[in-house]
């Protein structure tokens, strides 16, 4: 069951990195911080990193800690998106369902966790 989170988890990562290439406009308006473009275009890179290392068992669990911190460290633009009612890729998102992505970063990160083993010893794996 791991692998197949590991393999969902990297297709995911993958899929939102292109978005911040194709979609990097839309992407630009949920970022509150300075730079926001060249920030959109380093967090899909990022992304598309994470990806690929999850793929590869050696660096899976350094990846899954890295990748659950990268998570709260973009969580800022989805609280940004959803307080102040901004479009994603030309859609009204609902309130309910803008504050349901927020919420549902705290379960993805918790899903990365486990199915990288960050929780296991070294040695048990």
């Amino acid at each position: 069951m791991k692998h197949v989170s590991v393999f969902l988890i990297s297709v995911i990562f993958c899929v939102s990195g292109v978005l911040h290439f194709t979609h990097d406009t839309e992407l630009v308006k949920i970022t509150p911080l300075p730079y926001a473009l060249e920030i959109v275009w380093i967090t899909g890179l990022i992304e598309l990193a994470f990806a690929a290392c999850l793929l590869v068992p050696r660096f899976r669990r350094a990846t899954g800690m890295l990748l659950g911190i990268f998570c709260l460290a973009v969580l800022p633009a989805n609280i940004n998106m959803a307080l102040n009612d901004i479009p994603m890729f030309g859609s009204h998102v609902h309130p309910v369902g803008a504050w349901f992505r927020v919420a549902m970063q705290f379960p993805l990160i918790l899903w990365i966790l486990w199915a990288t083993g960050c929780w296991q010893r070294a040695d048990a794996r």
